[in-house]
């Protein structure tokens, strides 16, 4: 039997803390979250590995370094409202509950929001619901939300998504530009999102976050 709590603790020593994460409730978190619980089966023994993990087509879980560090740069505080968007099998959704007042996670896949709400469960996660449907229109009628985190790569946040922020409120997302990618984090003031660099991640682009492929002139 692998001893998960044992590469939990270790996955926190070596992918999170030493990326300069220090606030306490993430950490809290990431030690109280099976992350085992959160990824298809066959990929159990890889759960704690320090790289993102396919969890279907063009669809990862983030590293737990990128998940920290984004959540780090967010700074979600116990009464804020977040919009998890991508939540795959539930995992930043769970984690994320450990910090907010409460999770509205998207899910596109089926299959997946299915699972991840059983997950989410079975975890004893209360304040976490599962939404199916398109990842690039997010959950309006639960908004306007504190904090949005996005749990894929994207090449261009849709305006639909950035109307679900409250005003003053914060959205993370990790921006592709071919194979590179940068986390950024966006304040929104007078209706406006300004984005400020965070630090350096790749994932997948997210189904209806790419770029138009419009005719060029």
């Amino acid at each position: 039997m692998a001893d998960y709590a044992q590469r939990r603790t270790m996955m926190v020593d070596t992918q999170v803390r030493t990326n300069d994460v220090t606030k306490f409730p993430i950490i809290e978190a990431m030690l109280a979250i099976p992350r085992e619980s959160f990824v298809p089966a066959p990929l159990r023994e890889a759960a704690y590995v320090g790289e993102n993990l396919e969890i279907g087509p063009r669809r990862v879980m983030l590293e737990a370094r990128t998940l920290a560090k984004l959540l780090d740069a967010l700074d979600i505080q116990p009464g804020e409202l977040v919009l998890d968007i991508g939540c795959g099998l539930g995992y930043s959704a769970a984690v994320i509950a450990r910090l907010a007042e409460a999770v509205v996670a998207v899910e596109e896949d089926e299959r997946l929001a299915a699972e991840a709400q059983a997950a989410l469960s079975d975890a004893g996660v209360d304040n976490a619901a599962v939404i199916q449907g398109p990842l690039a229109a997010g959950a309006a009628k639960h908004g306007p939300y504190d904090v949005i985190t996005i749990e894929g790569g994207a090449e261009t946040v849709p305006e639909g998504i950035l109307a679900q922020l409250k005003e003053g409120g914060r959205i993370g997302c990790i921006f592709m530009e071919g194979a590179l990618g940068v986390a950024r984090v966006g304040h929104k003031t007078d209706g406006v999102v300004t984005w400020r660099f965070a630090f350096n991640a790749s994932a997948p682009v997210l189904p209806g976050f790419e770029k138009g492929r419009g005719f060029i002139l």
